[in-house]
């Protein structure tokens, strides 16, 4: 069956440049051309890092379809390719910036807005300060059947979102990043874990580089549902063929059976929602606590 199977390139490249847009829709061929179905870029792929500085950037954010979004769909649309991009996105009612995942259909068309939910506050990292955190509960998107999830970078290190995903039925989780070198041992084990107890593949596709003052770089990757590293990459295009088999062979076996204890969760999560002391408890926007690279 066509869904049991989805074709995926990781672009580990940016596209914030003057010749971005141009070089952004040459890749996507190149992806095309390899047979991939759908393209997943890294975490906010047409900005430059302004993160990097606690400096405010007025020009950094868009409107809800425009500017960098449109451009995303445009590709996208030119070359016949899904593609989950993202972009610091305004909201047009109350002012709030967010960074989204946008995920479009090959038509261009947009099939989700993922409002990344855990945002670091660190040197190099000052992400709370230029936009807010999200507060919708995730769920799966199908892309040419084949039904995937998104989270953005540090979401992964609260893998509840991940864990929802699969529960509702995502076969794989799309995590585009910006991370640095020097932490790629330990992002590689969280990858793996989550990937494991999700019982879902990760594809994380992470900025290529360093950029000013910021040592980001490290390989992209995708794992199994089963933990297995498949590939990992520091290639601009790599494609990657995932299987529903093997989702299903993982979720049929240790721990993928083991059962979900949401009645359980929710009773341990309701003891400490409310209180402002506890160590993980949940600060908004501030989140200085969350997210850590």
């Amino acid at each position: 069956m066509a869904d049991d199977t989805l074709a995926v390139a990781l672009l580990t490249e940016t596209f914030h440049d003057r010749e971005g847009p141009e070089r952004l829709r040459l890749r996507l061929g190149q992806a095309r051309a390899k047979g991939a179905e759908l393209a997943v870029l890294p975490e906010l792929p047409l900005h430059p890092w302004f993160p990097a500085s606690r400096e405010p950037r007025p020009d950094a954010a868009d409107a809800p379809g425009e500017g960098r979004e449109h451009g995303l769909a445009q590709a996208a649309a030119a070359e016949g390719i899904a593609l989950l991009g993202g972009a610091v996105v305004e909201d047009p009612e109350t002012g709030r910036r967010y960074n989204e995942g946008l995920l479009f259909n090959e038509r261009g068309e947009l099939l989700q807005r993922y409002r990344k939910t855990h945002l670091p506050r660190e040197e190099g990292f000052w992400e709370a300060e230029h936009y807010e955190a999200g507060s919708d509960l995730p769920n799966p998107v199908p892309v040419r059947g084949f039904p995937v999830g998104v989270q953005v970078c540090s979401d992964v290190y609260r893998p509840a979102g991940c864990q929802l995903l699969a529960l509702e039925g995502a076969r794989a989780i799309l995590l585009p990043r910006a991370t640095p070198g020097e932490s790629w041992d330990r992002w590689r084990m969280v990858l793996r874990t989550v990937a494991l107890i999700s019982g879902a593949y990760l594809i994380s596709v992470n900025r290529p580089e360093p950029e000013p003052g910021v040592p980001i770089g490290g390989p992209s990757v995708v794992v199994a549902p089963d933990g297995e590293v498949i590939l990992e990459t520091l290639d601009p295009v790599a494609v990657v063929l995932l299987e529903a088999d093997r989702v299903r062979a993982a979720r049929e076996t240790y721990p993928g059976y083991l059962a979900v204890r949401d009645d359980l969760y929710a009773r341990g999560w309701g003891r400490v929602s409310g209180d402002d002391t506890h160590p993980y408890a949940s600060r908004g926007s501030r989140e200085s606590l969350e997210g850590s690279l």
